[in-house]
């Protein structure tokens, strides 16, 4: 029995040729419906799925991310903390309608693709007047465009809300907005178009094609990185770019002088649970299908999350002399992040040891590191979300090893799809990685420098003692 394909493809058949969760190329893979009569037919479950799937991932941002990092800033700043979380998801998501899809989504070159989207026009109906279909992994399964388009949106708009734990209750809120359609235009989409965009299963048809068509796809795409929910593209992106913003703005007044602890913890516990229960339609809505293969990205999400919650809390009792509800919290949240890349390539063993290792890691990174270097990332979103996503990148280049209980990969083009391993794969995650890496802080350093020298960054000392919540917004969170 052949697996399904919804595990990324080998170059020319040679070379290891792996993506994300990636994207069929929707109508173009499937020309035959250009032609036909027929709608295109559906798996009711799928699309159910994927509706699902695309709820929770908005869940994720709004509340669970707004009460998470909300809850963790100072009382004076709670509010303008969870204004930036909802403005920004708010903006980004109509951003991604008028022309995010279409530059991350449409064919063009490795980097970006085209304007022949803009404003999801084609994605809606076809020239019958049909519900336009894109591929999901598996030859001739279908789902419409639209709902992957709209899946994708809420990729976008929470991975630009997460860098504001590193820039958190110091940043004028003008220069956040601004900021945020900048990133998004020239990080985000950029990225995502990388890793995510490929010409689709059906359109490899036979071996002849396979160079041409590996040639339209997006350039870490055709470099082979696997990453099944957005590690590079979300995590790693997102938490480069919040240490960038701590650097450029400096610490907090105060900061290691005086208390900065969170204000509300029984919020962030909230928030983190909210995040874990969306993350299941992040992760497992990532495979398109309501298969065997979202089930393994459901479970690894679960069992890792609970294996890295466990593991900080250890940690953090053995070193600290007692464990913390934040801490655990934190754990669980490294865990999501680690999971993300490897969560339907790898086994339930795999996704235990991506757990305890990327816990521990981010740990020490958090709260060790951190000190030792004197960076303010205020709500860790580097010592989260880019060191959870860089563990779970590389890791997933060893635990994809079907002699580890992992899935494997395509290795002969899509033509098949045939399933294999090299161990050549884990250095195509740390070449990855380090596209990333630089992409996103290169990216970063030039818009953050731009708004220094024009607009500026961080709000006066005065605003920031009084807090950000009355200060530019004008209202408080509690009155007493």
């Amino acid at each position: 029995m052949t697996k399904d394909s919804r595990i990324p493809a080998t170059l020319a058949g040679k070379v290891k040729r792996t993506a994300w969760w990636g994207v069929a190329a929707a109508a173009t893979a499937l020309p035959q419906f250009a032609m036909a009569q027929d709608a295109p037919v559906y798996n009711n479950g799928d699309i159910a799925w994927m509706l699902v799937s695309t709820a929770f991932v908005l869940l994720m941002s709004i509340p669970g991310l707004a009460l998470f990092y909300g809850g963790m800033a100072r009382a004076k700043n709670v509010l303008s903390t969870m204004m930036q979380i909802f403005s920004i998801f708010c903006l980004i998501s109509v951003l991604w309608v008028v022309y995010g899809y279409s530059m991350a989504f449409s064919n063009g070159g490795a980097f970006f693709g085209g304007l022949s989207k803009t404003l999801l026009s084609g994605v809606v109906y076809d020239a019958n007047g049909f519900f336009v279909a894109t591929a999901t992994f598996s030859k001739g399964v279908l789902i419409p465009e639209m709902l992957f388009a709209f899946f994708q949106l809420t990729f976008a708009a929470i991975t630009v809300a997460l860098i504001a734990g590193g820039y958190a209750e110091r940043m004028k809120f003008s220069a956040v907005l601004i900021f945020s359609v900048l990133w998004f235009t020239f990080s985000y989409i950029p990225l995502a178009h990388m890793v995510w965009w490929w010409p689709g299963p059906d359109a490899y048809t036979s071996p002849e094609v396979v160079a041409d068509l590996n040639a339209t796809a997006g350039y870490l795409w055709q470099m082979g990185a696997l990453d099944f929910a957005g590690g590079t593209v979300v995590h790693i992106n997102a938490g480069i770019a919040g240490l960038v913003a701590a650097l450029f703005l400096g610490k907090r007044t105060g900061y290691g002088k005086v208390p900065m602890a969170p204000h509300n913890l029984t919020m962030t516990m909230l928030g983190a649970s909210l995040l874990w229960f969306g993350w299941f339609g992040f992760n497992a809505g990532s495979n398109l299908e309501a298969n065997g293969y979202a089930v393994l990205a459901f479970g690894n999400t679960l069992i890792a999350t609970a294996v890295a919650a466990i593991t900080w809390m250890a940690a953090e009792w053995i070193l600290r002399g007692r464990p913390s509800l934040l801490g655990i919290l934190s754990g669980a949240v490294a865990g999501l992040v680690a999971i993300t890349p490897a969560c339907g390539f790898v086994g339930i063993g795999g996704a235990l040891v991506i757990g305890v290792v990327a816990s521990i890691v981010c740990f020490f990174a958090v709260a060790y590191v951190k000190n030792m270097l004197g960076y303010d990332d205020a709500l860790d979103a580097f010592g989260i979300h880019a060191v959870g996503g860089i563990v779970g990148a590389i890791l997933t280049g060893v635990f994809v090893n079907p002699a580890l209980g992992g899935a494997g990969y395509v290795v002969d083009g899509w033509v098949g799809p045939t399933f294999g391993y090299d161990s050549g794969q884990i250095l195509i995650q740390v070449k990855a990685v380090l596209v990333a890496v630089v992409w996103s802080a290169v990216v970063t350093s030039v818009i953050l420098a731009a708004l220094k020298y024009t607009i500026g960054l961080r709000v006066s000392p005065e605003v920031e003692s009084t807090g950000l919540d009355l200060s530019e917004h004008g209202e408080s969170a509690s009155h007493n």
